[in-house]
């Protein structure tokens, strides 16, 4: 990798690591003075959409062979997040002070301060075996957590109001079908999106902490 790839990684890197450090700090610091989860997407619901929707340019460091990650996987987390983000979320404010919001931010900074700061290391040439156990190892609680009790029950939660406020009504006028069922849908596929992505991450486990062992070892 040239220099000036890795000084854009790392830039990339530390950028997303310290956005995703706010958030985490904003959303606890909200939620313990407040001692309630409602102020979730107001102190910090911006910024994560913010960095959420900047993490496209990680299907593109895939597509251009920047990182090895692809193109597949890389889009179908960015997809699921920011349609669940964007589409969902933001539209509804109804939905903004329920405890899966919380749920879900919580878990997206954690993995995401984890990950990001793991790479911008990399970039750096420094590997720690704790971060990079961390890397691989927290997201099998984290990712499920975020998934199920986050992005999924918040949109099964989010049917009604979206009926109510006839959401994309317009857009989807000319559709046999409506949005909230077509979310319908979206529900019932996106165990096996989840179940794709959640194999290829114990994958990565393996091959990765697989060779720090080695290495300790050596």
């Amino acid at each position: 990798m040239s220099r000036l790839s890795n000084f854009y990684l790392l830039t990339y890197n530390s950028v997303q690591a310290f956005g995703w450090t706010i958030s985490l700090y904003r959303l606890l610091d909200n939620f313990v003075a407040t001692k309630s989860t409602s102020g979730a997407y107001s102190s910090v619901g911006e910024l994560i959409c913010f960095l959420q929707t900047a993490a496209f340019l990680e299907i593109i460091h895939g597509a251009i062979g920047l990182v090895p990650t692809g193109v597949l996987l890389p889009l179908m987390q960015w997809g699921g997040r920011v349609h669940f983000l964007v589409a969902v979320v933001r539209q509804l404010h109804e939905v903004q002070q329920l405890p899966s919001v919380f749920i879900t931010f919580l878990a997206w900074s954690l993995s995401e301060v984890i990950r990001y700061s793991h790479h911008a290391l990399n970039c750096l040439g420094v590997g720690l075996f704790w971060l990079t156990y961390l890397r691989y190892t927290a997201f099998i609680i984290l990712y499920p957590i975020g998934v199920t009790i986050g992005e999924m029950w918040l949109m099964y939660q989010a049917i009604p109001f979206m009926i109510k406020n006839n959401l994309y009504a317009d857009a989807f006028s000319y559709l046999p079908f409506s949005y909230y069922n077509a979310i319908k849908v979206l529900l019932f596929v996106y165990p096996l999106f989840f179940l794709k992505l959640y194999l290829h991450l114990f994958k990565q486990r393996k091959s990765k902490l697989g060779k720090q062992h080695k290495k300790k070892r050596n």
